[in-house]
């Protein structure tokens, strides 16, 4: 019988520009050993695939800079194969930042560490998309930053994507307009057939100023900002009064090799006694409860649709990563890496 084996990729370098395979050294291990009480040997099955990666390779953000020779960074779900924990089960399903690789040791006592239990009939994909990290930041970032009210316009950049989807069917719950801005006549007639937004503009063959213009002749009440650059400018010049922009992420930015000129448009934030506020979901974890609870009831309902995009091999990581700065993804990216 063969020895299982733990492969992992570690940062090789620093990324210039688009993440490339040579940023990473593929390497396998013997498997890791609990050594402590508290530890548990959790082996991934799903690994979680997000544009803030591309952060944490190149410089320290809200976390510290991934190291030179250290496993990869991600969000990821596990069986626990082996534990030392009285909270934990051979065979329980987890949640917790495992980075690229098939096993890891977690020390479940540590601080900021304790992985979250999957409940019993929850899907591994709906917990790494609605009702994980993605649907928590749209929630928190809607509904907490944005604040939105009944009537209100609501203008989403990414939107096909994992976060921007799912804010964009919040907003219509909480009886808004959702104009979602998506690359693509498919992401577009996904948004508008099956995720129920107002409409969306395809920034790959439209006039994206032209469009909000036309659809949001009231102006943006909300502009949920996932993508940075010439969108977020376009979002500013029809801000509405009292408009709201909730900064979410800047992925058209995060391979750039100098820094963008900032947005030429920042003067209507005055003009319109607009608000523009960032936000890191890490500041809302304590109440993670309260958004799966209300996440989980509208997918019950089918208010919410979740869409994910699977890919498969833990060799297959690094182009995995890549595929949300080329716009090849619809949804939640995720990559399978053992039944």
């Amino acid at each position: 019988m063969t020895t299982p084996r733990n492969r992992r990729w570690l940062l090789a370098e620093r990324p210039t520009g688009l993440v490339e395979d040579k940023n990473f050294r593929w390497v396998e291990e013997p498997l890791p050993e609990i050594k402590s009480d508290g530890e548990i040997l959790v082996r991934n099955l799903y690994l979680s695939c997000d544009p803030t990666q591309r952060g944490w390779m190149a410089r320290d953000t809200y976390l510290p800079a991934v190291a030179i020779g250290e496993v990869m960074r991600s969000g990821a779900v596990g069986r626990v194969e082996q534990s030392r924990s009285p909270d934990y089960a051979v065979g329980d399903l987890v949640v917790g930042t495992f980075g690229w690789q098939d096993y890891v040791v977690v020390q479940t006592r540590a601080s900021g560490m304790r992985p979250m239990k999957i409940p019993t009939g929850v899907p591994i994909p709906l917990a790494l998309s609605a009702l994980g990290l993605t649907g928590l930041t749209a929630y928190f970032g809607l509904l907490e930053i944005g604040q939105p009210k009944s009537g209100e316009t609501v203008v989403v950049s990414g939107a096909a994507g994992a976060t921007g989807s799912i804010v964009g069917q919040i907003a219509r719950i909480k009886g808004c307009r959702a104009v979602g801005i998506a690359g693509g006549k498919d992401k577009c007639g996904w948004l508008v057939r099956e995720a129920k937004f107002d409409a969306a503009i395809d920034y790959k063959s439209e006039d994206v100023s032209a469009r909000l213009r036309e659809l949001c002749p009231n102006g943006i009440d909300i502009y949920f900002d996932n993508v940075g650059g010439d969108i977020l400018d376009a979002a500013l010049a029809r801000l509405a009064m009292r408009g709201r922009v909730v900064l979410c992420g800047a992925i058209s930015q995060y391979n750039a090799t100098e820094l963008p000129p900032g947005p030429k448009n920042y003067m209507n934030l005055l003009l319109k006694r607009g608000r523009m506020e960032g936000f890191i979901i890490l500041d809302y974890l304590e109440r993670a409860g309260e958004a799966v609870q209300a996440l989980a009831g509208w997918v019950a309902k089918g208010q919410i649709v979740d869409r994910v995009d699977i890919q498969e091999g833990l060799e297959n990581a690094p182009r995995t990563l890549r595929r949300l700065f080329l716009g090849e993804n619809i949804g939640k990216q995720l990559l399978k890496v053992a039944d």
